[in-house]
């Protein structure tokens, strides 16, 4: 238990705070560097507020009464039934009817005329858009009422992100976008106090312990597991300190949080929007229907009931929803009605005061308060609303769009680099204007609880890629400029973006090309190339001339049908390449008429593989370091999604919900074809299962990981089901019904079979209900033996029988689950029109507990941020640098470089983060540096600093 809500309100933190920034010379960095905030212009110490904005500008609030802080609002979603254009403008409304510009038209206007009035708001992707388009005076007037208080943000981050199916990484850098803007606009009175996650599916104990070191000083969201929620209201353990770390000190990561009493709608009754059917207030009592008395009888008995379950005298009322306020004067007119008619009754001897409120003026009486709270240390997850409705099918809805949204992470982390590495040519130089801006954007966007989730309509889906897709377009121009300014090359760049099912016209074609791998991470990188070729023999030399050892085999007919005639190669050349840290490596390629006879092929040295001759499936995966093996056999399965025509319940599965109408899923086949190959190179086990099911099982020579690439699609729908497919790893590991998922990418979390940490769990769905999502990693283990799967994309996984681990893979639904979007999650595009294929890789690695994280940390860093590959056409001209590191010095093994970004002309935002939790790692201190001239930096686990470099090229 714990006695007070914050650290210090309004206190500083690693996001909101600053020491100097001198100029720093080089233009390679050297690192160590000067701590800043990701405000556009730090602060040294906890700001003084103006006279009127913040916690001074809270209404007043009256002791020894129930004071019920009315809190108008409204929820934008950033893309969902329309996009996000769509929604701005309020096109389409013939899917739903919404227009953004004019909620914003219509708040200020009514903010004005009465001082009383509050208003919150949280989408900057909206304000930002409409702030653009309006005049000078009333930009001016909105200032005025951000500075008094009257308009206050909340969360601050370009979108309300998804908690499920988000990257840490991206999360960071879509609320610096937001908040930038904030603090641009408006200074110290645009920050928000108060994080603000009111429709996501469930909360992620990472994303608290992001919040807790960017400053905020309270968390308040609408969705918990009904049962958890009942459990609360009745022990009135609604409001609590979650200690969202276990490796950060207290209080780094606590954060009190807040769960609102009618998830973020009005109270049952009171919504004055032209979207509700609710009467207003009619309190003119020389005409009919004059209401007042009623409504005042009603109020006061909800006020009453929510203050039952409630710990102080204070309670909060979100007044608003979805898209709600178009017609602002709606809300206010009947608000003022209210308040002033409730407040009345005083004089009767009511002791209920209501007032215009936020929810960071709501957060400080709680404050005042002084009370010991409820102390969290797990997570919301998953999220069910009643007792066949586990909202954990959107873990893994939209696998496609979840990979492409990672992969753009990824080029989004290169292009920021190169960005700062390339300077001012980056963005202008011999390939035209380039900018990263773009691509920041739609990454942003992307990070909506409707976007990367999958939960939003099909063409909204479509938009998101679309956008994601301009963005690389534009990154691509600066990456050329950059990579041409620091080799030295004006040759034109080449991107191939489909090297996943062997496709790239110019190393098709080409006898002679050059292959540049960019590596993101502050460390070398050795990276598996495959390229789709048509000659069958190559020569290859790195950067200093040395051959490198490589091989061609077949593509694969699995490869061969996805593709649907968009390449031609029938061969894949196959070598690995080495990159140094922050830099880049290029590799020469020339066809030979006759290749050189094949080298040995020497035996894997870490990782050993056996299959069963009889089935073609996985038998045994060997560490040979430590000399551990485990049984391990691996196969796929489908559930069938539930109809609703069930004597439960008739819920059926659907973008949001995961509900197969059995426990036991169908094996797709007992069986696999199978077909060997083995060079120098690697091993494969190609797999056939399936028409539409397929998997290549690869070890490369020098790698600790086993890679399981397979191919889904299109799901059969003939038979009138839908299908959720699973991939499924059955071990001799000893699990005991707990396996282990990280957090949003970064800390792991124990998860039990059919058990909560913090109440007693009425099981109801024995699948859904034991699926948790799996950002990066999950695994388990046993007192000798750890198996971890890496994933390369948020998917939903569980473990539901001991020494079991199944990812779901893909899902082909033919129903709506009733929770909003409308359609049935059953994708099809114009390349699959029968239904969409989807290819994607998980990393298999074995180890002792003990030691696992330093294997399964480092594989899931190089999924997250892997190397970019480009490709130049012909000889390179003798003068090229072909190598290239942008550190003098590699990063210690715990340390990541998460951003490197241009902040403005001549400032470049760093963070520095510790990727090791306590529990990992048997030191707890690591200090960077050692040059007495060089400043230190000391990372605590799981910490992460962020600095702005003063930077100049010379």
């Amino acid at each position: 238990m714990i006695g007070k809500i914050h650290k210090q309100m309004s206190h500083d933190s690693w996001l909101f705070s600053k020491m100097a920034t001198p100029e720093y010379t080089p233009f390679v960095f050297l690192l160590l560097l000067f701590q800043s905030s990701v405000w556009g212009v730090p602060v040294c110490q906890t700001p003084q507020e103006s006279p009127t904005c913040g916690y001074k500008s809270c209404h007043a609030t009256k002791p020894g009464m129930l004071n019920v802080h009315l809190v108008p609002h409204t929820h934008d979603d950033v893309g969902w039934l329309k996009t996000v254009d769509q929604y701005f403008y309020g096109d389409r409304n013939d899917i739903q009817h919404a227009g953004v510009q004019y909620i914003l038209d219509s708040v200020v206007d009514q903010l004005l005329k009465n001082p009383d009035r509050r208003f919150i708001y949280v989408e900057t992707a909206f304000f930002y858009r409409w702030w653009k388009q309006q005049t000078d005076d009333m930009q001016n007037t909105v200032k005025q009422l951000v500075n008094e208080g009257r308009l206050e943000f909340v969360n601050g981050g370009w979108c309300m992100s998804d908690e499920a199916t988000t990257h840490y990484s991206a999360v960071i850098d879509q609320m610096t976008m937001g908040l930038r803007f904030l603090n641009d606009t408006f200074g110290h009175c645009g920050r928000p106090r108060v994080a603000w996650h009111i429709d996501p599916f469930g909360h992620a104990r990472e994303h608290a312990s992001m919040f807790a070191q960017m400053g905020y000083d309270g968390f308040f969201f609408g969705r918990l597991d009904y049962q958890d929620r009942n459990r609360r209201m009745v022990a009135r353990e609604q409001e609590m300190l979650w200690r969202a770390s276990e490796s950060l000190t207290p209080p780094m990561a606590d954060l009190f949080t807040g769960i609102l009493p009618n998830g973020y709608n009005p109270p049952e009754g009171f919504c004055w929007d032209q979207s509700c059917d609710d009467p207003p207030i009619r309190d003119d009592p020389d005409l009919e229907d004059y209401n007042v008395d009623d409504v005042v009888t009603r109020f006061l008995h909800i006020a009453h009931g929510q203050a039952l379950v409630y710990k102080t005298n204070h309670i909060i009322m979100t007044m608003g929803s979805d898209f709600q306020y178009e017609n602002a004067n709606l809300w206010y007119k009947n608000l003022d009605k209210l308040i002033r008619y409730v407040n009345q009754m005083q004089s009767n001897g009511s002791e209920v005061n209501v007032l215009y409120s936020t929810p960071s003026c709501y957060l400080q009486e709680l404050h005042r308060a002084n009370l010991t709270w409820p102390l969290k240390g797990d997570d919301f997850f998953p999220y069910a609303d009643s007792a066949h409705d586990f909202w954990t099918g959107y873990f893994t809805s939209r696998p496609a769009l979840k990979r492409y949204e990672r992969i753009s992470n990824s080029y989004l982390q290169t292009c920021k680099q190169l960005e700062v590495l390339g300077g001012p040519i980056s963005r202008k130089g011999p390939f035209g204007a380039g900018d990263s801006e773009t691509l920041k954007k739609a990454m942003a966007v992307a990070q909506h609880h409707d976007a990367v989730s999958g939960t939003e309509k099909q063409h909204v889906a479509n938009d998101y890629a679309r956008k994601l897709a301009n963005g690389w377009a534009h990154c691509q121009v600066l990456v050329s400029n950059t990579l041409s300014s620091l080799s030295g090359s004006s040759a034109p760049r080449v991107y191939c973006e489909h090297l996943n099912i062997s496709v790239c016209p110019l190393t098709e074609t080409s006898k002679k090309f050059s292959v540049n791998v960019y590596n993101p991470l502050a460390r070398p990188v050795s990276w598996p190339v495959r390229l789709p070729v048509n000659g069958t023999a190559y020569s290859i030399s790195d950067a200093k001339g040395k051959a490198v050892d490589s091989q061609v085999v077949p593509v694969s007919q699995a490869t061969a049908a996805v593709r649907q005639g968009r390449g031609y190669a029938v061969n894949e050349l196959l070598f690995q390449v080495q990159a140094p840290p922050l830099g880049y490596s290029t590799y020469s390629v020339s066809l030979l008429q006759n290749g050189p006879p094949s080298p040995p092929s020497p035996l894997p040295r870490f990782l050993r593989v056996t299959f069963d001759p009889e089935t073609g499936l996985l038998s045994s995966l060997s560490n040979l370091e430590t000399q551990q093996t485990v049984k391990l056999s691996q196969n796929f399965y489908w559930y069938n999604a539930s109809d609703g025509n069930n004597s439960e319940s008739i819920q059926m599965s659907g973008a949001y919900i995961f509900r197969p109408n059995t426990s036991t899923p169908f094996i797709i086949s007992k069986t696999a074809k199978i077909e060997t190959l083995q060079n120098s190179v690697v091993q494969e086990v190609r797999q056939w299962f399936s028409p539409w099911v397929s998997q290549v099982v690869r070890l490369y020579t020098d790698s600790r990981a086993l890679e399981l690439e397979w191919t889904v699609g299109p799901v059969p729908i003939g038979d009138d089901l839908g299908k959720e497919v699973i991939s499924r790893l059955d071990s001799s590991i000893n699990s005991s019904g707990v396996f282990y998922t990280d957090s949003n990418g970064r800390e792991v979390l124990q998860r039990r079979k059919d058990y909560r940490p913090t109440w007693n769990l009425r099981q109801s769905e024995p699948i859904a209900g034991n699926y948790y999502p799996i950002n990066s990693r999950a695994y388990i283990k046993d007192d000798k033996d750890q198996l971890t799967v890496v994933t390369d994309r948020s998917q939903g996984g569980g473990s539901i029988q001991d020494g079991s681990l199944e990812i779901m893979l893909h899902r082909r639904l033919l129903y709506d689950d009733v929770r909003g979007v409308g359609e049935p999650l059953n994708e099809t595009s114009d390349i699959y029109p029968e239904g969409l294929v989807v290819r994607g890789r998980h990393l298999l690695s074995l180890s002792p507990p003990a030691t696992a994280a330093d294997t399964h940390r480092p594989l899931a860093q190089e999924v997250v941020l892997q190397p970019l590959i480009t490709f130049t056409d012909g000889e390179l001209h003798p003068s090229t640098r072909l190598e290239f590191s942008g550190l003098q010095a590699v990063l210690p093994p715990a340390v990541h470089l998460l951003t490197v970004s241009q902040w403005d002309q001549d400032t470049v935002l760093l963070r520095l983060e510790h990727q090791y939790q306590a529990s990992e790692i048997t030191h707890t201190l690591l200090s960077l540096g050692g040059d007495p001239s060089v400043w230190e930096v000391n990372l605590k686990p799981m910490e992460i600093r962020t600095f702005l470099l003063r930077v100049r090229q010379r």
